[in-house]
């Protein structure tokens, strides 16, 4: 089967400014979809003239609210749009619109039997913007009168399991004459993966008009093309990923499948979000996932997954890395080792025997860097908002604790010649410090303090903005990121990164 096209979505409100996005990714796409929808009232009069202005394949889209759209004038204009822009069909096909998008429940004769005539293929479509469209394989069937029709399907998950439900129901399909994807942040796979999905095109938007489209969960041409490897993907490309809650923002992606293309692998690395892990690994199950990243919050809750961990998780408790086995998971923890050679890194030394170190939070990673820290020789007190959580790590490796509240500001300053900071406090968080984003809001830096804060998104965080102000050095997670992601490679492939 050929590769899907990728298809630009245009939102913009004057057909030269969708010109000009055309322009701006001509070379990662093959075709375009004019939302007519979108378009200032005057400019809908001249939507016969744009698939000669845009010099490529075009489909002609009006969408209605109740599909996601804003077209919100009736059908009766919706119709007279339709007609204006498939009439006088010019003798070079390629002048003319190539698809029309035509709604299940929108049926017009005249119209329908215009792109016949002209050799405008019907995008026949269903959107079901609050829940799934069960019995795919069905209501494909349904949709497909005539076969010159292609069938569209995208419907908003309300799970990952809706997704795997998809991607299950058509993995015996022969060819890829229909469309199908899921909607929002949890269809993401469906995006990428639409080869594997036997879908003809998957849709994307340019970067300057994702607003308008993020809810449908559009990726822009280019991150397709050059973090994804779009146009390398096939049924037999290798699938590895990276699953959390709610994963709005990573850099792994394109860390590993960097590797992929240096290493000459054909597998590609991509964002599995989901809230519940059981999900995640019914998805990995159903479509043949190699191996995981393990993100917040799953780190500690994949563990009832698996059937073999490693020595390290065994003594974290936690676990960043699982890999598939064919009918079981086996568990790996890299967190501790790209953390040790970032801080390593980060304070030029060897070892932190006699430093003094505040570690805030007791979740997944926090295990791990506490796993560091004691084999690093440091002292450590760990703060944390709950209590029991604090005290459980802490006497898991010999720590003192203490409660993450303004009352322990001078144990903080006993504990300061380095402070970690391993919550998700401050995650893509570019506002000023407040209570909200700074886990340690409370203490105010001397310009001692080295600062470690594992979030990497954004690349300065409130707590390191502050800390820095006071003339503290610190450093973020990306290099930590760097470095466990390296060892995951290697577990995953069996190849070196850095080789």
């Amino acid at each position: 089967m050929k590769r899907p096209l990728v298809c630009l979505t245009l939102t913009g409100n004057t057909l030269a400014e969708n010109i000009a996005t055309i322009e701006n990714y001509r070379k990662y796409i093959d075709l375009v979809e004019l939302r007519v929808d979108f378009l200032e009232e005057n400019e809908r009069l001249y939507i016969r003239n744009f698939p000669a202005m845009a010099g490529l394949p075009c489909i002609l889209t009006i969408r209605r609210k109740i599909d996601g759209g804003c077209f919100e004038e009736g059908e009766s204009s919706r119709t007279v749009l339709f007609a204006r822009a498939l009439a006088f069909a010019e003798e070079s096909r390629d002048r003319n619109f190539a698809y029309v998008d035509f709604e299940e429940d929108f049926h017009v004769p005249s119209l329908q039997d215009a792109a016949f005539s002209f050799g405008t293929r019907i995008i026949r479509s269903v959107h079901c913007m609050n829940s799934p469209v069960l019995d795919i394989a069905a209501r494909i069937a349904s949709l497909r009168k005539t076969g010159y029709e292609i069938p569209k399907i995208a419907f908003m998950p309300r799970t990952l399991s809706d997704v795997t439900n998809l991607f299950q129901e058509t993995k015996n399909m022969n060819d890829s004459n229909q469309i199908l994807c899921a909607m929002g942040p949890l269809g993401l796979p469906t995006r990428i993966l639409s080869a594997k999905l036997h879908s003809y095109l998957t849709y994307t938007s340019a970067v300057e008009t994702t607003g308008v489209l993020k809810p449908l969960g559009h990726l822009d041409p280019i991150t397709l093309h050059d973090v994804y490897h779009y146009q390398k993907i096939n049924e037999n490309t290798a699938v590895y990923g990276i699953t959390g809650w709610p994963l709005h923002s990573t850099l792994s992606p394109a860390l590993h499948n960097t590797g992929f293309e240096k290493h000459g692998i054909d597998a590609v690395y991509v964002p599995i979000r989901s809230e519940a892990i059981e999900d995640t690994i019914e998805f990995c199950n159903e479509i043949g996932v190699k191996g995981l990243s393990v993100t917040i919050p799953h780190k500690e809750s994949v563990l009832a997954s698996l059937r073999e961990v490693s020595a390290t998780v065994g003594e974290i408790g936690a676990c960043n890395t699982i890999m598939n086995r064919g009918d079981y998971w086996v568990g790996d923890n890299t967190d501790a080792l790209g953390f040790s050679r970032a801080v390593k890194e980060f304070t030029g030394t060897k070892n932190l025997t006699h430093w003094h170190v505040s570690l805030i939070g007791a979740g997944g990673a926090a295990k791990a860097v506490a796993y560091a820290l004691k084999m690093l020789g440091a002292k450590v007190c760990v703060f944390n908002r709950t209590a029991s959580r604090a005290k459980t790590l802490a006497e898991q490796f010999g720590f003192k604790w203490a409660l993450l509240t303004p009352d322990s500001e001078r144990t903080v300053a006993k504990y300061s010649d380095l402070i970690v900071q391993t919550t998700s406090v401050g995650m893509g968080s570019a506002s000023p410090s407040s209570s909200e984003n700074d886990p340690l809001y409370f203490y105010d830096f001397t310009g001692q303090e080295m600062v470690f804060d594992i979030v990497y998104v954004p690349e300065v965080t409130p707590i390191m903005a502050r800390a820095e102000k006071a003339g503290c050095r610190t450093q973020n997670g990306f290099s930590m990121l760097q470095y466990q992601g390296y060892k995951q490679f290697e577990l995953f492939t069996g190849e070196k990164y850095e080789d």
